[in-house]
């Protein structure tokens, strides 16, 4: 079982000539067979539990292979702990704050928050369901599923000049049915992540835990698992019909996709 079941992740893995030196010869020594995935979970896990200042510890990452050559996407584990207390934080009034947060806690949010203003981690992850615009940066033929010790799974992998291209030709869809707004934004926000990185990188996104879930849920309703999720499929049906003027067909896909994973993140209410 994954220490944490539930949660997605989209990543970046920039070209390992890209970092530094010092990084370079600590991340040339892992094994690209190595995996990493349950480490980066329990490492989350401790950093949650322990809260540990960004700067403290090197951390790990994910190595792949891509045509001959090696890809590397850092965990980050404590920075993106320390963010997602910082919007925690943020998203308290004032007095309610300490009801959370102990006060050195609290301290030391703020004493970091600059570092991590500045600091933008390879890994985005969401929790029981996956951002549609995940699903509009790749194609079914970039998608991979299968078995691992830890159980079903199901990756996709593209180049990140391909998912630049998806993604803003997706805002535009989007902006110029709907204008702008939060659907627009969050495109938009994507898009931003996206171009920080080395034009040469590799995005892949992982449904981590949640691979298990929807094979079960998929099961459940007679589908023959995870090789009946189009989630792709849907999306790009539904921004087909957007840029079509064909809002039947949006809304079929759309709806899809929902009605799919809806029954996933139900499970967080059973848990």
């Amino acid at each position: 079982m994954r220490p944490t079941p539930y949660v997605a992740s989209l990543r970046i893995y920039e070209p390992l000539t890209s970092f530094s030196p010092v990084d370079q010869l600590r991340w040339s020594t892992i094994p690209i067979e190595s995996y990493t995935g349950r480490e980066e979970q329990d490492r989350a896990l401790r950093r949650v539990i322990l809260a540990e200042p960004p700067s403290l510890k090197a951390d790990g990452a994910h190595i792949i292979d891509h045509n001959g050559k090696r890809y590397v996407s850092p965990w980050s584990t404590a920075k993106r702990c320390w963010v997602a207390l910082n919007d925690f934080k943020n998203s308290l009034p004032n007095s309610v704050i300490p009801f959370f947060l102990p006060e050195i806690l609290s301290d030391a949010i703020s004493d970091i928050s600059t570092e991590l203003e500045y600091r933008v981690p390879h890994i985005l992850s969401e929790t029981w369901i996956i951002p549609p615009r995940w699903f509009a940066l790749f194609i079914p033929e970039e998608r991979l599923r299968g078995n691992n010790p830890d159980g079903p799974f199901t990756i996709m992998r593209t180049e990140l000049t391909k998912a630049k291209k998806r993604c803003l030709e997706s805002h535009k869809i989007v902006r110029e049915a709907f204008g702008d707004g939060p659907v627009e934004a969050e495109l938009g926000d994507l898009l931003n992540w996206l171009n920080i990185f080395h034009p040469d990188s590799i995005l892949e996104c992982d449904y981590g835990g949640l691979a298990l879930y929807l094979e079960k849920s998929l099961e459940d309703s007679e589908n023959p698992g995870l090789d009946s999720d189009t989630s792709i499929e849907d999306v790009t049906a539904s921004l087909q019909g957007l840029a079509n003027g064909d809002g039947v067909q949006a809304g079929i896909g759309y709806e899809a996709l929902m009605k799919r994973w809806r029954k996933v993140a139900a499970l967080e209410q059973a848990m």
